[in-house]
């Protein structure tokens, strides 16, 4: 019974150290994804934003959508050719999985008025980064993700090693 508790200990340290940080943004904080809030101040409020980070737009079933286009339709509030579109529910939870910039809008007409959102998603500079630096969303319903930096993940997983080791022998 102790080497299989043993071997859960070191998968389980294993799990921890391949953890990806990332955070998760309230598109327009408490106010959600509506009309009338200045998307582009929320967005410099935000950033910067990362790959693996995630945006919920929360908003009113049947007068609103989140509409992700290119950078021309983003421009011309057009939703005739979406990237994607999704208008289910009270919410979406998109993830920025790559680097570059995403454009999107509401295709109730709202976009006109303002509802449209440009988010622009840089890499890491280094794995070592402290990621507490970075603003999160006062309105995040979850608590914090676990971050790790890859230093902390080798450290975490050579002692969980070690101790599997140290452990072993005494077995």
């Amino acid at each position: 019974m102790g080497k299989a508790l043993l071997l859960l200990l070191v998968c389980v340290s294993y799990q921890l150290s391949c953890a990806s940080a990332f955070n998760r943004f309230s598109v327009g904080d408490e106010k959600g994804w509506i009309p009338g809030v200045n998307y582009t101040i929320w967005e410099k409020k935000h950033r910067p934003f990362h790959v693996g980070d995630w945006l919920v737009f929360y908003y009113q079933p049947r007068t609103s959508d989140v509409v992700q286009v290119d950078e021309d339709a983003y421009d011309k509030c057009d939703a005739s050719s979406p990237i994607s579109n999704y208008s289910k529910g009270r919410s979406y939870a998109f993830e920025l999985n790559h680097t570059g910039r995403y454009y999107f809008i509401c295709s109730f007409g709202y976009c006109y008025q303002g509802m449209k959102l440009s988010i622009l998603v840089e890499p890491l500079t280094s794995p070592s980064a402290p990621l507490s630096a970075k603003k999160k969303s006062s309105a995040s319903a979850a608590p914090p993700p676990l971050a790790l930096t890859s230093s902390a993940a080798l450290a975490a997983t050579l002692l969980a090693a070690a101790a599997a080791a140290a452990l072993l022998r005494v077995l």
